[in-house]
């Protein structure tokens, strides 16, 4: 009987907590702290708490790695609408990336790090749609910027440069709804003028101008003429 008594008092515990959790409201809807392991076994896929159906607080999702559980990442969400502030981790804890998600779409700015390391690698920005707007950054792991372009709506538009780690120009273009169209440069390492001309929907075209050591060497034209002989050349 003592023994029995000492089984009880052990197991008490575990059928309170087990009656406690993955719980739902009277309208079929989670409600209350939710675990969920990965099938078959005893190894936890996410936790997380819902208040009549909508995520609230801190959720954490693993990876189930070698029969151990790896987190993942975490959505931190309020008790107003559908926005998480997202963190992605990698197998060795160290964070790849966060920001916003407005349910499945990725919303305003996002920074991603460099491999094993705190240093930004990338900032994006989004709409509400989910699609990249505005400014796109990439870094060097030494902090200086990389590449720089514009988006909307999801397709790049204007200007866009790259640059060495030095922080000199090596390249800019122009693009119209994602269509390389206009000016063009390149440049040296030391960031003098080696090519520049125009891009016209996607192709070259127009007078292109050859540079070395900053002196014009060589011009090239690729404007594109009608093969139709009634018109005339401009």
């Amino acid at each position: 009987m003592k023994n029995f008594i000492v089984t009880l008092f052990l197991v008490m515990p575990i059928l309170i907590t087990a009656q406690t959790i993955n719980q739902l409201d009277e309208n079929g809807k989670r409600h209350g702290i939710w675990k969920k392991n990965f099938d078959n076994t005893n190894i936890i896929r996410y936790q997380g708490e819902f208040n009549h159906g909508k995520e609230i607080g801190l959720f954490e999702f693993y990876k189930n790695i070698n029969k151990t559980a790896v987190l993942t990442a975490t959505k931190q969400f309020n008790e107003h609408d559908n926005k998480a502030k997202v963190t992605f981790f990698a197998s060795n804890g160290k964070v790849i990336s966060t920001g916003l998600m407005d349910g499945k779409n990725y919303i305003g700015e996002w920074i991603y790090y460099h491999k094993d390391s705190k240093q930004v690698m990338t900032v994006e920005h989004y709409n509400n749609q989910g699609q990249l707007e505005g400014e796109s950054l990439v870094y060097y792991n030494s902090g200086q910027l990389a590449e720089k372009r514009i988006y909307k709506a999801n397709v790049i538009n204007g200007k866009a440069i790259w640059f060495n780690e030095s922080g000199k120009k090596l390249k800019e273009y122009n693009y119209l709804n994602g269509e390389l169209h206009g000016e063009a440069k390149f440049y040296n390492a030391a960031g003098t003028i080696e090519i520049e001309g125009q891009y016209k929907n996607d192709r070259k075209d127009g007078v292109w101008k050859y540079y070395k050591d900053g002196e014009l060497t060589e011009e090239k034209d690729f404007t594109r003429y009608s093969k139709n002989p009634y018109l005339k050349k401009d």
